[in-house]
């Protein structure tokens, strides 16, 4: 019945740190060898809760080798909070698994945690006052995935803290330390030792033989018997030692031969790729920007060693990526690597667009197996957008009928210039003989006014401003920006590029003056509504 009981207990409280209401335990690690210590954190954010924990519940598993207490008042708009910890270093007295008991602060109790203590085998050597211990997570390594080497100093007697640790450097691989220095006590042979711990992760990039060298550790023993205290720029009172390491072979592994030869290599304990969208494109029309955000984390990889992701490429999609956003997360089993991939696609096209599937090809070092991570096939579903005008790509339309088309386009072009001409000059002789009257005021702003406020965006580099520009001079043009664009390859690029720095984060670099260069090498019969000048609101002083 008991142990039905502590194994129900230790399914409770498998998750650190653990939570309570009003008081929060956590310890600095769950792992430990016998006769090392660890620190046990109680925290709460009452500011009412007064008194010490009561530490009886823990004297039957460990031995309290000290307590303190941190309190912290802060003030943040006009609020007042305070914060207490009350921080114990405690000993396991026996090894396998034990659990922290429940403490009790006031009214408030903590939740349980539990721990895994392991029975530590000592050496001849450890009888030293300061000895260095090395060791590795495993013998061999496939090449550029991760090994991780713990190197331990132990020392029994006291330290300056001038002490000094060769750096660890190899020719053969990438050497990244996880993390800071910690440092515990660890009871040994009935002897109490300082631990200074390090953590190093190795990424080999060659296969074959690798032989990790010894670590040379420098300190001065601090002399107990010397009465007066050193001076801070003199020598430091006591003896000199200098303490090395032996040398670990590490095997590397080749890459197996059974991996695809067209994938990248990626040696990972675990591997995920995962999708976000902003907005969601559930409802997405023409012209809408959506931002598209891949990430890919993988367990035993630095963020560096991560290849891009395939690119977007899709038939109906303008693509405009941003820079990839890389970090790395420290954890107990190493380096974990992250890579952010961001980009906004913009529909062109009404209808169906399909999404490829994204799939990542990796190689399992956990289970030494091939394994593949990918996002699924997306539809979406593109609506038309009343605001806008679709652009019908050229590409779409037969060669026969695009250059039939073309022609009776320029046909019809020519036949309506020629009557226009032939009109205007009609009005013009008509109007010679008219008496001289005062000019209506025109009701909007005439097209050279529209075309000297394109001019004045463009130049400006303001890319908001040039399409609102842009919109307002088009619309009093005889074809749609969409036309335009499709008969002059200046005016589709530099349209291109104002579209880039409208849906993505580089809008503050974007030159406009290639897309005014592009304006203005539009033959004059295009924009033949612009072409002259205003003419006077008066009459002339002398009529025909």
């Amino acid at each position: 019945m008991n142990r039905i009981c502590a194994l129900l207990l230790l399914l409770c409280c498998w998750t650190l740190p653990a939570h309570a209401l009003g008081l929060v335990a956590s310890v600095d690690r769950n792992q430990l060898n016998s006769g090392e210590t660890v620190e046990l954190t109680l925290e709460s954010n009452d500011a009412t809760l007064f008194g010490k924990p009561d530490l009886t519940p823990l004297q039957a598993l460990f031995e309290v080798r000290g307590t303190r207490q941190v309190n912290q008042f802060t003030n943040l708009n006009d609020e007042n909070k305070a914060n207490t910890r009350w921080i114990i270093t405690l000993q396991p007295k026996r090894t396998g698994s034990v659990i922290i008991p429940p403490l009790q602060v006031g009214a408030y109790h903590s939740l349980p945690i539990s721990l895994t203590v392991t029975q530590s085998t000592s050496s001849d050597n450890e009888l030293a006052p300061v000895f260095i211990e090395t060791s590795l997570d495993q013998p061999d390594v496939y090449v550029q995935a991760q090994a991780i080497l713990t190197l331990r100093i132990y020392h029994s007697v006291a330290l300056y803290d001038d002490s000094s640790l060769t750096p660890l450097h190899l020719t053969d691989a990438i050497v990244e330390q996880l993390g800071e220095s910690r440092t515990y006590e660890k009871l040994i042979n009935g002897v109490r030792h300082g631990v200074i711990e390090l953590r190093y992760g190795i990424y080999p990039q060659k296969s074959g033989e690798l032989v990790i060298p010894a670590q040379t550790f420098s300190a001065t023993l601090v002399d107990s018997q010397q009465a007066t205290a050193p001076a801070p720029l003199g020598p430091k009172p006591g003896k000199l030692v200098h303490v090395t390491s032996t040398d670990i072979p590490l095997t590397v592994k080749p890459k197996p031969a059974d991996y695809p030869v067209s994938s990248p290599w990626l040696p990972a304990r675990s591997l995920s790729v995962s999708e976000s969208w902003n907005p969601e494109p559930d409802h997405c029309q023409v012209g809408d920007s959506l931002t598209r955000t891949l990430t890919l984390k993988a367990e035993g990889l630095s963020s560096a060693q991560i290849p891009p992701l395939p690119a977007t490429d899709v038939s109906g999609l303008r693509r405009y990526p941003d820079l990839p956003q890389l970090s790395n997360q420290i954890t107990e089993n190493g380096l974990v690597g992250t890579r952010e991939e961001r980009e906004a696609l913009v529909p062109a096209r009404v209808g169906q667009v399909e999404l490829p599937a994204v799939e990542v090809v990796w190689w399992n070092t956990h289970e030494d197996r091939l394994e593949r991570s990918y996002l699924p096939a997306r539809t979406l579903q593109v609506a038309a957008n009343p605001n806008m005008t679709v652009d019908t790509p050229v590409g779409n339309i037969p060669a026969t009928l695009n250059t039939d088309s073309t022609l009776w386009l320029w046909q019809l072009s020519t036949l309506i210039l020629a009557c226009s001409t032939l009109a205007g000059f009609g009005l013009w002789w008509r109007a010679r003989w008219q008496p001289a009257i005062l000019r209506a005021a025109q009701t909007g702003p005439s097209p050279r006014t529209l075309l000297d406020d394109l001019k004045r965006a463009c130049l400006a580099n303001d890319p908001q401003a040039t399409r609102q520009a842009l919109d307002a001079w088009a619309r009093q043009q005889p074809e749609t920006l969409a036309e335009m664009a499709a008969r002059f390859v200046l005016l589709s690029d530099a349209l291109d590029g104002l579209n880039g720095a409208l849906y993505s984060e580089t809008g503050q670099h974007w030159q406009g003056e290639e897309l005014w260069k592009a304006i203005r090498s539009i033959p004059a019969a295009e924009r033949e509504q612009d072409a002259g000048s205003e003419p006077s609101s008066l009459p002339p002083l002398y009529p025909k």
